[in-house]
């Protein structure tokens, strides 16, 4: 690998640490599976929005216009339905009891984890044009993107996104002692919280 790729994916992996990063509705769920159900749990629940995050980054980098345009063009839906999902999240983590020990075996599915958050992301096709955009401010628009480069930009952005899943769900499941004790009041800011996102991306 020479220098040039070798900054490439630098650049391309910090682009999906940080665009992962700001602790929004994923980064909640992250957080209180991880205290309720443990750090796999946790790193599932991200690791649903990077595969989502992918599979838009790679319709940016391979120009799938044509599905990009039919994704646009079903925009208000996908929101919609995404919305609904997530005051349905919101809601369930607001009401979520305290599990205690032998119930925590007998929890949640980890792949119902990791498809609510990849079906979360995935009704937001908006992300195609944000990655097209983050490219092209990487120095890259569709006439200068190679099959090449664009395995880069994705690797990067895979490599960037699952990094900061992983350090998120390890950071708070060793902190998970300290902060069992408040669990009940957390789920239910967190799903206040996630119910006022959904109810401003109604109004957006």
């Amino acid at each position: 690998m020479d220098s040039e790729f070798l900054m490439l994916l630098l650049k391309s992996i910090i682009l999906g640490f940080s665009i992962s990063a700001p602790v929004g509705p994923i980064g909640l769920l992250c957080i209180q599976r991880t205290l309720s159900q443990g750090k796999s749990a946790g790193f599932l629940t991200g690791f649903g929005a990077v595969t989502a995050n992918i599979v838009y980054a790679s319709i940016a980098v391979l120009g799938f216009s044509a599905v990009s345009s039919l994704l646009i063009q079903y925009e208000m839906l996908l929101k919609i339905l995404g919305t609904i999902f997530l005051l349905y999240l919101g809601v369930k983590t607001f009401l979520k009891k305290v599990p205690n020990q032998a119930a925590q075996l007998a929890g949640e599915s980890k792949l119902m984890m990791f498809f609510s958050t990849f079906f979360l992301m995935i009704t937001n096709p908006v992300t195609i044009l944000n990655f097209t955009a983050m490219f092209a401010g990487l120095g890259f628009g569709e006439s200068q993107m190679s099959l090449q480069i664009g395995m880069y930009l994705i690797s990067g952005v895979f490599i960037g996104a699952t990094c900061w899943w992983m350090f998120l769900s390890i950071v708070v499941s060793l902190l998970t002692k300290s902060i069992q004790p408040h669990l009940a009041t957390i789920n239910k800011g967190a799903g206040i919280i996630i119910i006022g996102l959904a109810l401003a991306n109604i109004l957006a």
